[in-house]
């Protein structure tokens, strides 16, 4: 019996409809990973043409997910007040939600990208002010925030050590809104308090460095951090315990003031690189990735070779591929924090009695040619 002509046109529109949104899936995936994409790249990527891409990036934006310029499109921004295609007007926040981080140029971009993610598929509206890490400076921004702003809930990374850390966590426990600390914990003696947080394991990401140099075959290590950031001290305590366990020697150790100038800290990495010859150290973890950098460019002007003479792992990730060779990091997961901070926040303002929740996320270790012989 012959069949219709028509008998297989709805299974294969189906087909290529299902093919369509698996399309704009990964489109609209490559655009919160990215930050932003071009229509020629994703092309290649495809298997399509440029105009499909085109086309599909104009549904996405037509249904204010992301926002088109000129050769490819952006995370939509609060700042795109253009009306979705076949929309009356914009639907209405059901929240707004205020953000205050530490730094608005290193790190933290990525933790608000994801957070800006989060918000415009929950239907939020993302307040974000910039501070520092000085305790006073980041009251001050909460405190003009809320009196200038009306917010449903905060989120933030304010310091959590020594005195002042602990009353600015009692004084943001104390407030009539919800609040949760993105990359920092509440320390022990605080444990009592009805915070939130979403935080990278900083502590496992130093044994996963250790771990990994050791499977390289080194035993005489050492350790480079940050004096003034917060992540520092997590990472020392992580690595001092498993390069113990492991049966490793940390033979030279340093905190390096972030606050020198680029001369001076040269300075004081010709002094470490002179101890970890005379100490026959052959792989290190430093923190941060501009400061690995400066290690390995001085290294290299000095004649080392590397990795040979020394195996460098970073911490951040965040220029750490622009090295010469390019650097091992541990990657912590920076946009998936900041997007699991806006979905616990609008969690608590939807069911407030529900359970203190505090999640610890573990980094990616990122293998280059800076530790691998």
């Amino acid at each position: 019996m012959k069949s219709s002509p028509t008998s297989g046109e709805p299974s294969a529109r189906a087909a290529m409809t299902s093919f369509g949104i698996e399309r704009r899936e990964r489109i609209l995936a490559e655009v919160r990973r990215r930050g932003a994409v071009r229509v020629a790249e994703l092309a290649v990527e495809l298997g399509v043409s440029e105009l499909t891409v085109r086309r599909d990036i104009g549904v996405l934006a037509d249904r204010a997910l992301v926002t088109r310029v000129h050769g490819g499109a952006v995370l939509r921004s609060e700042l795109d007040t253009t009306v979705p295609r076949g929309a009356a007007s914009v639907t209405p926040s059901r929240y707004r939600i205020a953000m205050v981080v530490p730094s608005l140029s290193y790190y933290w971009p990525q933790v608000t990208l994801g957070a800006r993610s989060a918000a415009a598929e929950l239907g939020v509206q993302l307040v974000l002010r910039g501070a520092s890490y000085s305790i006073e400076d980041q009251r001050r921004q909460i405190v003009s925030l809320l009196e200038r702003t009306q917010v449903h809930g905060l989120i933030v990374a304010p310091d959590t050590e020594g005195p002042e850390g602990y009353a600015l966590l009692e004084w943001l426990g104390r407030l009539p809104l919800p609040v949760v600390l993105t990359e920092r914990r509440v320390p022990s003696g605080l444990s009592f308090l009805e915070l939130d947080c979403v935080r990278t394991d900083h502590s496992v990401g130093a044994s996963l460095a250790a771990r990994h140099l050791a499977a390289r075959g080194h035993v005489r290590v050492g350790l480079m951090t940050s004096r003034r950031s917060p992540t520092s001290r997590h990472l020392r305590q992580g690595w001092r315990a498993t390069v113990a366990d492991l049966g490793m020697e940390n033979v030279v150790d340093l905190e390096l003031e972030e606050s020198v100038g680029f001369a001076e800290a040269f300075v004081g990495i010709d002094a470490l690189l002179e101890e970890v010859r005379s100490r026959v150290c052959t792989g290190m973890l430093i923190h941060a990735d501009p400061h690995a950098l400066l290690v390995q460019q001085r290294a290299l002007e000095l004649g080392w070779h590397l990795p040979e003479d020394l195996a460098i792992v970073a911490y951040d990730d965040e220029v750490a591929d622009s090295g010469h060779p390019p650097i091992t990091a541990l990657a912590p997961p920076k946009q998936e924090v900041g997007r699991l901070a806006v979905e616990t926040l609008v969690a608590r303002l939807e069911q407030s009695r529900r359970p203190v929740l505090r999640v610890e996320l573990i980094p990616d270790i990122r293998l280059r040619e800076s530790s691998l012989a």
